[in-house]
């Protein structure tokens, strides 16, 4: 049960921040503002989280994980709902925008938490898995059927529908979850020990540690910078926002299907940096297709290799950076990799729009700068060593 009232918020997150980034055309006409600020509206989430996200690892390790993921559970529902009532007014939108991505970090953060809190070594990169599928399945719901929904209603009906969704999440969160079992799931010694600043001082004196941050940088970057700009990415080749939405979510929907198979077989062979880099290295024909693909169902057989290998990096990700940063508590673990994932996902969001083709609006010489760095990548996985958590 703390589990699933936990995947509702992920999604309702997920769900809320990407809601723009398939119908970013449509949402400039309505607002009359342009595409990049219509971008604003996701980039907002990752300016607000590099600012958050120590102070929310910090909530979550002092003061539990029901306490901080309930003050984010407001904080979603809360503006979610404010955010679809005050729909046709961007600047009101966009104030409302912040409100929610101030709730993110105190959510993200706590994957780990909720997996070493509430379940044994052998379950936890599943557990953790599971979680990060509820957030697909939301990124699903935003950029597959927004588009639709859009197009036979409103954008304000559609934004109202969704704060309501978001509210009634935050009201099971609030009402479910519990912050421990009835016993425990590990041995004492396997407990987090230090709190959020020491744990900051000892992951960055772990090279396995740092190499993963390089490795989320790219990664989660990469990602958060297609999904922003999906259908700038594939409109100059002709196709269209409801395809957009469409690649999107079946990039997505295929990450689902990876999150559940492949921390599976990572805790079956008790294994995470392996699985890491088969993960990273997979992505790569995806992204050359999501790039340079002119045919639909190339397109759409692209966006699932990358969905599928590129969105399961993340529990097993998560998960191996929780337990090769023992005893720095998993909320700062977390929250350093998430981090470094915004940091980049600004960068590289401003800059595919840099380098966008003022003529034709092709975003290749973007892409190709992608495909270059998730090389580079893969180099950086290879250099991962397992450092196995005892049961």
């Amino acid at each position: 049960m703390v589990l699933f009232v936990f995947m509702l918020l992920m999604a309702m997150q997920q769900l809320l921040w990407i809601t723009f980034a398939p119908i970013t055309s449509i949402a400039a006409s309505f607002y009359h503002v342009t595409d990049l600020s219509i971008g604003l509206l996701s980039v907002i989430f990752m300016i607000v989280y590099i600012i958050v996200s120590l102070p929310a690892s910090w909530l979550i390790d002092k003061y539990g994980f029901r306490f901080a993921v309930g003050l984010g559970a407001i904080l979603t529902g809360v503006f979610g709902l404010l955010r679809g009532i005050f729909a046709d007014d961007y600047l009101l939108v966009l104030i409302f925008q912040i409100g929610i991505a101030l709730g993110q970090p105190l959510v993200i953060n706590a994957v780990t938490t909720v997996s070493v809190r509430w379940f044994p070594l052998e379950q936890r990169a599943t557990a953790s898995g599971l979680a990060w599928l509820a957030g697909y399945l939301g990124l699903i719901a935003g950029l597959a059927l927004t588009p639709y929904l859009v197009m036979s209603n409103s954008i304000s009906s559609v934004l109202l529908l969704y704060g309501v969704i978001s509210i009634i999440s935050a009201i099971a969160f609030i009402c479910f979850a519990k912050e421990h079992p009835p016993t425990p799931q590990c041995r004492p010694e396997q407990i987090e020990k230090s709190l959020v600043f020491n744990g900051l001082r000892l992951l960055l004196k772990k090279k396995n540690f740092v190499l993963l941050m390089i490795v989320f940088f790219v990664g989660l970057g990469l990602f958060n910078g297609l999904s922003t700009w999906i259908e700038d990415i594939i409109r100059p080749r002709g196709f269209t926002p409801d395809q957009a939405g469409l690649i999107g979510g079946l990039m997505v929907a295929s990450g689902v299907v990876g999150s559940g198979i492949v921390p599976l077989l990572s805790d079956k062979f008790h294994n995470r940096s392996r699985f890491v880099l088969i993960a990273i290295a997979g992505s790569i024909p995806g992204l050359i297709g999501i790039a340079f693909a002119t045919s639909f169902g190339l397109l759409l057989a692209s966006a699932c290799t990358l969905g599928f290998f590129m969105l399961s990096t993340a529990p097993i990700g998560f998960q191996y950076g929780t337990e090769i940063a023992y005893p720095a508590p998993g909320g700062t673990a977390t929250g350093m990799l998430m981090m470094m994932g915004q940091i980049s996902g600004i960068a590289f969001i401003f800059g595919m729009n840099f380098f966008k083709s003022p003529v034709t609006g092709s975003m290749a010489p973007a892409m190709l700068i992608l495909i270059l760095l998730m090389f580079i990548t893969v180099f950086v996985c290879t250099r991962l060593r397992e450092v196995p958590l005892k049961d």
